[in-house]
């Protein structure tokens, strides 16, 4: 971060002129004279509308076009680590962009990724304040070693314990990014936040949230363990949270068994004596996964992404709500506090039925909720051509100081593997 320069004293402008230092009379203006100057403000006036209006063709509005809040310049440095696949970020991306990064613009932005056909969402990012370095890899399988298996579980993975690898994967070598980052630009971070790709944000990230010697997380989803869908810690609070591939053996050693991501979580925490914090975050995981409803006691509610809130990271998609207020009443209390609870009181959730598919007209949904700019954003990126593809893949190459991953026409292709012709739009 860089100090703001303290700007000079301006000299007073001075006094206006008597009017006894005049003694020549003011001509007086003709009526069409007038006519004109009435005229000029209308002209601007119009002008200015007729600007507005075809800005709204999306490509070429610069983000800061948009009334996002904005941090003030600070001394701390600070690096934002975004991590997982691009399923949804035509959805969720916007709301990082606003809620998050445009929040700080003066971090280093540091993004991890999988290869798939959605990398090409991850263009959006071009649009971020700075963006220091993009890593997009292509998905392999990991060793799975015996003490691996001895500490983790496969019992709420989707993808089992390969599944918890390729996520610990994923945020450490995050880590290593910032590691590399620091050693070349021989400083250290102040603050880390870590967050995912398919977080929706309703609110800003809260300066509150930084608190030094302990680790903060979301409240609630704790699943046995802590939340580990976003989190902010200090230099040292951040090695140990962000570990965590390389404290397996660590937790091996300190007889931890049958762990899943939550609770794996927590044990690197105790292991080195970090104190957790838990508070209320504005965002929500934006899902495709199907759960029971009605929750039941270690059951996982799907919340609706226009939930009051704050939602602290619950699973959530557009939905007609089928439950809030007083079906909460009922239905809340059920749901385990160390499983997969979130707070629902004072009518800050609203429910979907999670048992089955996003349902049909989920975009309308959507629209109305997330609000006119995020709009724009999903029907540009699902109307998205190859050529056009490509265009804001290099730009974003550009803006990264440093790319570690295919070209942009290998990105653009691979969501086009299944259309006949380059002039197809990509499927979303």
């Amino acid at each position: 971060m860089h100090k703001h320069p303290t700007e000079a004293p301006q000299k007073a402008p001075p006094p206006p002129p008597s009017p006894a230092a005049h003694d020549t009379k003011k001509p007086i203006p003709s009526q069409g004279a007038r006519y004109v100057t009435l005229l000029y403000p209308l002209i601007f006036f119009f002008l200015f509308i007729t600007i507005l209006v075809s800005s709204l063709n999306y490509e070429t509005v610069p983000w800061n076009f948009f009334p996002f809040p904005s941090a003030k310049s600070s001394n701390p440095r600070v690096a934002i680590c975004l991590v997982g696949g691009a399923r949804r970020f035509e959805l969720t991306g916007p709301s990082i962009l606003e809620h998050v990064l445009n929040v700080f613009p003066e971090a280093d932005l540091f993004v991890h990724s999988n290869l798939d056909e959605n990398s090409f969402k991850l263009g959006l990012l071009r649009l971020a304040p700075r963006v220091t370095e993009m890593r997009i890899r292509r998905p392999a399988m990991l060793p799975e070693t015996r003490q691996q298996k001895r500490v983790l579980t496969k019992s709420f993975s989707p993808n089992g314990i390969q599944g918890l690898l390729q996520y610990f994967d994923l945020v450490e070598g995050c880590l290593d990014m910032i590691r590399e980052q620091e050693t070349q630009g021989r400083f250290k971070y102040d603050w880390i936040v870590r967050t995912r790709v398919d977080g929706y944000w309703t609110g800003p990230l809260d300066l509150e949230a930084f608190k030094p010697g302990s680790y903060v997380v979301p409240e609630g989803c704790r699943f046995g363990g802590l939340n580990d869908r976003l989190g902010i810690g200090d230099r040292n609070t951040s090695e140990a949270a962000l570990s965590r591939l390389s404290l397996l053996p660590q937790l091996d050693e300190a007889g931890f068994r049958d762990l899943d991501s939550e609770t794996a979580f927590r044990a690197q925490l105790i292991v080195n004596n970090i104190p957790p914090v838990e508070l209320r975050f504005p965002f929500c995981i934006l899902s495709d996964r199907q759960y029971d409803y009605p929750p039941v006691r270690f059951g996982v509610p799907v919340t609706s992404m226009g939930s009051p809130g704050p939602l602290s990271g619950a699973k959530c998609r557009p939905c007609t709500v089928v439950c809030k207020d007083e079906c909460m009443e009922q239905i809340g209390p059920r749901v385990n506090e160390m499983w997969g609870w979130t707070e629902w009181r004072n009518g800050s959730m609203e429910l979907c039925n999670g048992s089955q598919p996003w349902e049909e007209g989920w975009e309308k949904i959507f629209d109305n909720v997330a609000g006119k700019v995020a709009a724009i954003v999903r029907r540009r990126v699902k109307n998205t051509k190859f050529d056009e593809c490509v265009k804001e893949m290099d730009c974003l190459r550009k803006k990264a100081e440093k790319w570690n991953g295919p070209d942009s026409a290998e990105i653009c292709n691979l969501a086009l593997l299944n259309t006949p012709s380059r002039t197809r739009k990509l499927p979303v």
